[in-house]
């Protein structure tokens, strides 16, 4: 689920007061990966109280960078301002982490360009999430994607060329892989999807510097992993760097390593990253409708970090940013839109201080 969720930029006294004031109750939706569209456009301008610097470095000896004008670091800001201190204390735990930005759908040079300069001065990898494939999720919460496949092959290469040389790990087209696999995707738009994921994999490639992984789900997707790999090598895997896994989902570390072996197996060896933003307390129990979108009770997992552990597994990312709705669902805003009240519950229940 993704989405054209765009909003206007604020200016800054506008954001510091609906940073303050923001807040809502929770969402719901299949057990699968939902990914998120690219950050709302309005928490990446203006100036919250004391924050300045662009070229934060992870604070736990990672090697990814940290945004510090994240939507976390201005929510951590606008409540030390207003007093809230042991809840700024407490969100510190998602705004000091690095996490993926996920490329705006319209023009990605100014945002790729801030957070590469950033990432360049501070010597650490730039994390990306490149999330505009026409008919993207199948129309459900994060509709949209580009218009057609050429906009898509122009917005692919924009991506790219803005990223040059940059030391940068791109996560491709989170669900658009399994949504092939599962039946979702319209018959008449897979071999163009095929061929689009696949150029873009040779697109960001060309790129020294730029690792690639093509989403593949998550363990409660897709069973039959034969079909799945299958479907990855049609979209490039050959030539991409590995796979990305519960992308914006909840499996665990211990599951989505063993479904990731499993395919490695199928698939030549390859490594993968998986997503562990908010993986700490596992799924929501049970298997409902919509148990995916904002379920309560869950908490940050692991963080980011190269050093796994597992030959097989390059990193642990927060792909899915924390903190970012999943769906107008269980009270919450629309997918991608930052919800303050759900962050700190993640943050407050992490066991990661």
């Amino acid at each position: 689920m993704s989405g054209r969720r765009r909003r206007t930029r604020p200016r800054a006294p506008a954001l510091a007061l609906a940073l303050l004031l923001a807040g809502a109750p929770g969402c719901g939706g299949p057990p699968r990966a939902r990914p998120e569209p690219a950050p709302p456009g309005g928490s990446r301008s203006g100036a919250a109280p004391s924050i300045t610097a662009t070229t934060t470095a992870s604070t736990d000896g990672s090697p990814f960078w940290v945004d510090p004008q994240s939507d976390a670091a201005r929510q951590v800001a606008a409540w030390d301002a207003a007093g809230r201190t042991g809840d700024a204390q407490v969100l510190r735990r998602i705004a000091d982490r690095p996490m993926a930005l996920w490329v705006p759908e319209d023009d990605p040079g100014p945002e790729i360009r801030r957070t590469a300069q950033g990432a360049h001065a501070a010597g650490r990898t730039l994390l990306l999430t490149a999330y505009n494939i026409p008919d993207r999720d199948c129309g459900r919460h994060s509709a949209g994607g580009a218009a057609d496949a050429g906009a898509y092959r122009g917005w692919i290469g924009a991506v790219a060329d803005n990223i040059g040389r940059q030391k940068t790990v791109v996560v491709l087209e989170p669900d658009a892989v399994p949504h092939l696999v599962d039946g979702c995707t319209r018959a008449e738009r897979r071999r163009e999807r095929f061929l689009l994921l696949s150029e873009a994999v040779d697109r960001l490639k060309r790129n020294r510097e730029t690792k690639v992984y093509l989403d593949a789900g998550n363990p409660a997707w897709v069973k039959d992993t034969g079909k799945l790999v299958d479907a990855l090598y049609q979209a490039g895997l050959d030539r991409a760097d590995g796979f990305s896994l519960n992308v914006s989902n909840f499996q665990s570390d211990a599951d989505s390593r063993a479904y990731g072996a499993e395919l490695s197996r199928a698939a030549k060896g390859k490594h993968f990253v998986i997503d562990t933003s908010r993986n700490g307390a596992g799924p929501l129990p049970g298997h409902g409708q919509e148990a995916w979108c904002n379920p309560p009770g869950r908490a940050l997992g692991t963080p980011p970090t190269d050093d796994t552990g597992d030959p097989l597994v390059d990193a642990y990312l927060w792909i899915k940013r924390p903190g970012e709705s999943d769906g107008p669902c269980r009270g919450g805003p629309q997918a991608g839109r930052w919800w303050p009240d759900y962050a700190l519950g993640l943050a407050r229940r992490s066991k990661d201080e």
